[in-house]
């Protein structure tokens, strides 16, 4: 089976043409050398993909007869990957939490609800009793007339 196809088939591409492109782009080796679309793929080789800054390791256990549901996937390849690339993708995901340092630009819906619920949204504390003001002020003129 191409690698191309084969890749798409155990769903590590979600389409054909996008595993063929980052082949193209040398993403994708056999061993040490990197391949071409039209590369066969057989049992137990050992395919480095680079998706996501990180370095991924494959095993082919079997080649698949078509695209298959996410669950047979195991069956068919075996994951290689060194432990320090998952830890890797862990830190990265953990630094994009931050997105932003505070005080630069125009504040987020985020950011304005957490304002809004740190200073308090007591609406009756922004308004003053207007009954007092005007019951006062009648009062007053009632008298003196």
């Amino acid at each position: 089976m191409r690698i191309d196809k084969f890749l798409w088939s155990i769903r590590f591409y979600k389409t054909r043409s996008i595993a063929t492109e980052e082949i193209k782009k040398n993403r994708v080796s056999i061993g040490t050398s990197a391949v071409k679309s039209s590369k066969e793929v057989k049992e137990g080789d050992i395919i480095k993909i680079r998706k996501n800054q990180i370095d991924y390791k494959i095993k082919v256990l079997q080649i698949p007869k078509s695209r298959m549901g996410a669950k047979l996937v195991p069956l068919h390849i075996q994951d290689v990957t060194d432990k320090e690339q998952y830890e890797l993708l862990k830190l990265r995901k953990m630094t994009q939490d931050y997105y932003r340092n505070k005080g630069e630009g125009r504040p987020t819906k985020k950011d304005r609800r957490d304002m809004d619920d740190y200073v308090g949204n007591d609406v009756d504390a922004d308004f003053t009793d207007w009954d007092d003001f005007f019951g006062e002020t009648n009062d007053e003129s009632e008298e003196d007339n």
